[in-house]
């Protein structure tokens, strides 16, 4: 696993062993990066299920503000903090070791770009997206990866659905948050 681009490029990050961890794949997240290159010039982006972090290292590489990192998981959050560490943008990011609805009905801060990445096949995006909504700034942009088959809404709140891109057994889903639409 490394950094596609940016000031980080090549730089190798460090993945979590299991069977439980599944990294995003080159592939998959270099499409992801092309679709939101334009947004994420001093954006505040949230890394949600952020796993190793490489999702929202990626972000700071390509010229995002901050990121804001957040798993239960406190070997993740220790991967994350390494990764952070050997690419120097510790000090941009924000760890937060909690589930994710908590987290987002607690903190008032509010998201440029927002990257869920959760456990597949537990019908958690259906859960999060309203929770997050209200947290998007107005023409922000939510990313879901997550199994080809999962279907998601058109519309929630605010957010509404913008495109779906597969990628054999992962899909991922954008949203656009249009709060004048609402």
């Amino acid at each position: 696993m490394r950094v596609i681009a940016g000031s980080a490029k090549g730089q190798k990050l460090k993945t979590l062993e299991g069977n439980d961890v599944r990294p995003t794949t080159d592939k998959v997240k270099e499409a992801i990066f092309s679709a939101i290159q334009f947004d994420l010039q001093d954006a505040l982006v949230l890394d949600l299920f952020a796993g190793s972090g490489q999702m929202g290292i990626e972000a700071l590489s390509r010229g995002a503000a901050e990121i804001i990192c957040v798993d239960q998981s406190s070997r993740s959050l220790a991967v994350t903090r390494e990764n952070l560490e050997k690419v120097h943008f510790l000090d941009q990011a924000q760890l937060h070791q909690t589930d994710a609805i908590s987290f987002l009905n607690r903190t008032s801060l509010r998201f440029h770009i927002a990257i869920l990445d959760p456990p597949y096949h537990k019908d958690l995006l259906q859960e999060i997206l309203p929770v997050l909504e209200p947290r998007m700034q107005p023409e922000g942009t939510v990313i879901c990866e997550h199994e080809a088959g999962l279907l998601l809404p058109e519309k929630v709140g605010s957010l509404l659905f913008r495109k779906q891109k597969k990628y054999g057994a992962i899909a991922v889903t954008y949203y656009t948050c249009r709060k004048d639409d609402v």
